[in-house]
């Protein structure tokens, strides 16, 4: 089930084109994590996917079991707009609080930024119930407390330290 008035929020940020945050390309950290990985069978997560350049990127590089998985389904007919082979059934418009699961890999892209603080440790217990035994995170977190409201939300090295 999706939480409607989030999804509502979201589809009109794709719609009046309000995504700052989207650079149009998969960004070069996670490009660089992405092809130093050799077992293209990991099962891969991408929440809060968005437009989804990692997801491409990763499915491009051979990785096929990669998880599309946002609020908001006007995101996903762009990404797959852009990205007709990507299957169907490994997009999933839902909430990543419900998803159920298990990854070798969740990719973290802007989808942690964009939660209200007070969601942090909900996310962070989340992401371990997602995860395999040995599984990871991987990705980018600002490293700055933004002057405006978010999202994005902004954060700390040391405050990820104590949540992670």
């Amino acid at each position: 089930m999706i939480n409607t008035e989030e999804s509502t929020y979201w589809n009109q940020r794709y719609k009046q084109q309000l995504t700052g945050w989207d650079i149009g390309y998969a960004s070069t950290p996670i490009v660089e994590y992405i092809n130093q990985l050799e077992d293209k069978n990991l099962d891969i997560l991408i929440p809060g996917a968005g437009k989804a350049w990692e997801v491409e990127y990763i499915f491009n590089r051979g990785f096929k079991n990669v998880i599309y998985l946002d609020f908001a389904s006007l995101s996903s007919k762009y990404f797959k707009a852009r990205c007709p082979d990507f299957p169907d059934s490994q997009i999933i418009t839902g909430d990543f609080f419900k998803h159920e699961g298990k990854y070798d890999l969740i990719i973290e892209q802007t989808f942690f930024s964009s939660l209200q603080p007070l969601q942090r440790q909900d996310y962070v217990a989340k992401t371990a119930e997602l995860l395999k035994n040995n599984g990871k995170v991987a990705g980018l977190l600002f490293d700055i407390n933004f002057p405006f409201q978010g999202p994005p939300f902004g954060g700390s090295y040391r405050e990820y330290k104590l949540l992670f």
